[in-house]
């Protein structure tokens, strides 16, 4: 113990000692080397999402929201120019077509200037009820003046398209699929038609007819409803199975043509125009201008990725150096 206290501890403290001292001057005269990042080149490289044109198919439905209403009086218009001398009808009362409404009368001269009376049966139009009658025994009307108006029993369903959603029919529909809300199931609406406004014309009230493009079509019978309930109408444009398809999210245009931008190994992406087919608001057909297998880039570029439709949430996608893709919400 005698040597161990007197040389064993003193030199083990002075190793000790000796260690720290080199440490400190290490850490004091020569710290490690680190690499300088030379602000001239980017530690992280931004990457365009890329996806494959692939097969697929493609639904094109239009949904809109309707109005059931009641289809517009007919007028029953005189058909000569003379005096009511008998009314067949009541108001209020349901009618058949081709059914007596009203007989008129009236005096002519013939080409050897006789004068004789003739007589004229005014027939109901349109089958339906009696919701205006303005002729009274005794009173005269000209030709086409209106002495009834015929309410029929049918109705119909209308609803304002977007004029945009016009391009997804490229062949016009002649029926729809129509729900009434809090009503029957679900039926076929038959006779549909879309109409536009011409410029100047007045509606039936003599005011402008603005507003857009509307869709109409006829209630079968058979199928109850009340004017003013609202309903859910699908129209379906068409369906494209087993063919080239590519989110809208790539394509600069949504109808007839359109471009993509085709990633090129080593240069930058290729614009290359397309012709456009069916697209279901997510995604669209390529008829022509792509082949199954190329990559195109996701999104346009310059457009903002992630929009509402396509699931992407608005993410930005780079490099982080080492060949890690990472996707993460933009800072707003």
């Amino acid at each position: 113990m005698t040597i161990a206290r007197t040389w064993v501890f003193p030199i083990l403290r002075i190793l000790l000692f000796a260690a720290v001292a080199i440490a400190l001057v290490k850490i004091a005269f020569f710290p490690d080397v680190v690499e300088d990042n030379n602000p001239a080149v980017p530690s992280a490289e931004i990457v365009e999402p890329q996806i494959e044109v692939t097969l697929g198919t493609v639904q094109n439905d239009v949904s809109l929201s309707g109005t059931v209403n009641a289809d517009s009086a007919v007028p029953v218009p005189a058909t000569l120019s003379g005096e009511v001398q008998q009314i067949f009808v009541k108001q209020g009362q349901k009618v058949k077509k081709d059914a007596r409404i009203v007989l008129l009368s009236a005096e002519v001269i013939n080409d050897k200037g006789e004068v004789s009376t003739q007589t004229r049966t005014v027939r109901a139009t349109k089958s339906g009820t009696i919701s205006s009658l303005t002729a009274l025994k005794g009173q005269t009307f000209a030709i086409g003046e209106p002495l009834a108006q015929i309410a029929p029993s049918s109705f119909s369903i209308s609803g304002s398209i977007p004029p945009e959603q016009l391009y997804r029919l490229l062949k016009q529909p002649k029926e729809a699929q129509v729900t009434i809300n809090g009503g029957p199931a679900p039926f076929t609406c038959t006779g549909l038609a879309i109409t536009s406004p011409l410029e100047g014309a007045t509606d039936e009230n003599g005011e402008s007819a603005g507003g857009g493009p509307t869709v109409s079509c006829k209630v079968p019978k058979g199928v109850r409803v009340f004017a003013g309930l609202t309903a859910d109408i699908v129209i379906t444009g068409g369906i494209a199975e087993n063919v080239l398809v590519v989110p809208m999210t790539a394509v600069e245009g949504v109808a007839e043509t359109g471009n993509v931008y085709v990633v090129v190994d080593g240069a930058e992406p290729e614009l290359r125009a397309v012709t456009l087919g069916l697209n279901d608001g997510i995604n669209v057909e390529i008829v022509e201008g792509l082949e199954e297998g190329e990559t195109i880039l996701q999104f346009v570029p310059g457009a903002q990725s992630g929009g509402p439709d396509d699931g992407m949430g608005g993410e930005e996608c780079f490099d982080d150096g080492s060949g890690n893709i990472i996707c993460e919400e933009p800072v707003r």
